[in-house]
């Protein structure tokens, strides 16, 4: 009897250590048993990612396996990120700060593109032409998302307020449906399908402000981060060959984005041609563009009054992690 059981200790203590071993690789660092992350019509880097498989390729050595998910806009890939069914998650700037500012617990890590992606859209010949003239109207945009955020800062520098206009709260490619068939005044657009309106459909873009586009930046789980350090700079690394690759094959990138939103080649040039992929490391600059968002987010009211927006935007933005691996 005695045997038996030092033999069921002894069988235990090598399903232990094996275990233990499976749970970190070749270098001792921690290790996830796979890595989920979104893709998004709005994010090239990501498509371009998933189409060749290199983060794959990356981790296959240590055995973590890749996933991906598809994000329609940064509110989903915020939902998928606050439930945990995706570790890294696409999302506009400002919308990922106002999820922070709702307790999700997420940290922008890198910068996929600084993007024109969002205008106020309007069909030719609706007597819009102006922010004012929406006083009264009705204005499609996804709540939560960057182009809602950009109509909020818009309508405010207008001296209107969202409860001056009626908004409906559309996915962005529903948004656009109702623009075109008539159900709504405006729509706050996103890119693909705000280029795609804009080169196929009678509409026109009335109101630009890149300044009032917040970058597009690649979140990550803080749990994740912070059990998984090494991970989130592989993902990172990953992201940066991407990006690399669009600058060296800006063609072959609108291609990929065409044939992965079924849009077409027109269009995806012309949405790439928006993106600025040149300063992928986050910072001061995203920092105080969020900033300058939390202001108008608080006097609206979508931000308790309470909370400390500068202090929110450095809490946010975490540059570590990019640094490390691009500054080396």
């Amino acid at each position: 009897m005695k045997k038996w059981f030092l033999s069921c200790a002894a069988f235990a203590f090598i399903l232990l250590v094996s275990a233990c071993s499976n749970e970190t690789n070749a270098d001792g660092a921690a290790k996830p048993q796979s890595i989920k992350l979104d893709y998004a019509y709005y994010s090239p880097s990501s498509l371009v990612l998933k189409k060749f498989g290199w983060l794959e390729e990356d981790l296959k050595e240590d055995g973590v396996k890749v996933e991906y998910v598809l994000s329609q806009g940064s509110n989903k890939a915020l939902e998928f990120l606050n439930s945990s069914s995706i570790d890294f998650g696409s999302t506009a700037g400002a919308a990922a700060y106002l999820a922070k500012s709702k307790g999700a617990p997420v940290q922008s890590i890198y910068v996929y593109s600084k993007p024109e992606w969002t205008a106020l859209v309007t069909t030719k010949g609706s007597g819009i032409s102006s922010v004012e003239d929406l006083k009264g109207k009705k204005i499609a945009a996804t709540v939560g998302t960057d182009p809602y955020i950009f109509l909020l800062r818009a309508l405010d520098e207008a001296g209107l307020s969202q409860g001056d206009v009626e908004i409906v709260n559309l996915q962005h490619s529903d948004g656009a449906s109702a623009l075109t068939t008539g159900q709504v005044d405006a729509w706050a657009g996103l890119d693909p399908h705000m280029a795609r309106v804009e080169l196929e459909a009678d509409t026109e873009l009335f109101y630009r402000n890149p300044d009032f586009n917040t970058y597009g930046v690649l979140n990550v789980r803080s749990e994740f981060a912070e059990k998984y350090p090494a991970y989130a700079e592989k993902v990172i690394a990953a992201y940066e060959k991407a990006r690399e690759w669009i600058l060296d094959n800006p063609e072959e990138a609108a291609k990929i984005l065409s044939e992965e939103a079924q849009i077409s080649l027109e269009v995806a040039q012309k949405q790439l041609e928006r993106n600025d992929f040149s300063s992928p490391v986050p910072g001061d600059v995203q920092v105080k563009a969020l900033q300058s968002a939390g202001s108008v987010l608080k006097e609206d009211g979508i931000i308790n009054k309470e909370t400390d927006t500068d202090q929110l935007a450095e809490d946010l933005i975490f540059p570590d992690f990019a640094e490390k691996v691009i500054n080396k």
